[in-house]
């Protein structure tokens, strides 16, 4: 057995979880018309100076499946939890009434759904490929082993299980894809 190898297929692996945690992180970003505090991570505050994560700076929470509240623990920073909504360009309006800044989210429109179906697509294949360069370093390992010396035979049953890996992932990629591509256009 290859050292190489080995390494190669653990470095590769782990790049394709890197992909669909990714993958997922982005999904639960996507607008479904339902509230839901995933849609504001990421958001960044200005909290003195220094950019802090929403959720380090408020409490974010969603009173019902069309309103997100998000309460400050300083009244100071209800501007600038406003500010960054919307630099965020999220196609949300933050409405600021002294004690929480609200945040409605609106219906989907049946054009807008399919647009998000189109953005989760674009973003799936975008896995895709990312999952797919990662095959071909893998694959690339081999080969050189092979060339080095490792027994070609080992070296292409190694090839097809690099293969049933993409495989399983694309598959992973596929179904994530599916039940957002639901979820979205549930009215």
């Amino acid at each position: 057995m290859s050292e190489a190898i080995d390494k190669a297929f653990g470095d590769g692996r782990n790049g394709m979880d890197k992909a669909i945690q990714h993958l997922k992180d982005e999904l639960l970003k996507v607008r479904t018309g339902k509230a839901s505090p995933a849609m504001l991570h990421g958001i960044m505050v200005d909290y003195y100076g220094n950019p802090t994560p929403l959720n380090q700076v408020a409490n974010v929470s969603t009173p019902d499946s069309r309103t997100i509240a998000i309460q400050p623990w300083e009244k100071t920073m209800l501007g600038p939890i406003e500010q960054a909504i919307f630099a965020a360009n999220l196609g949300l309006t933050p409405m600021n009434d002294g004690e929480f800044v609200r945040v409605s989210i609106p219906p989907l429109t049946e054009e807008r759904r399919k647009q998000l179906v189109k953005m989760t697509k674009s973003l799936a294949e975008e896995t895709k490929v990312s999952i797919r360069n990662e095959r071909h370093k893998i694959l690339n390992t081999i080969k050189q082993e092979v060339k080095n010396g490792f027994p070609e035979d080992q070296g292409k049953r190694r090839e097809s299980k690099v293969q049933d890996l993409l495989d399983q992932y694309t598959d992973t990629i596929n179904k994530l894809l599916e039940a957002k591509e639901k979820d979205i256009m549930t009215v």
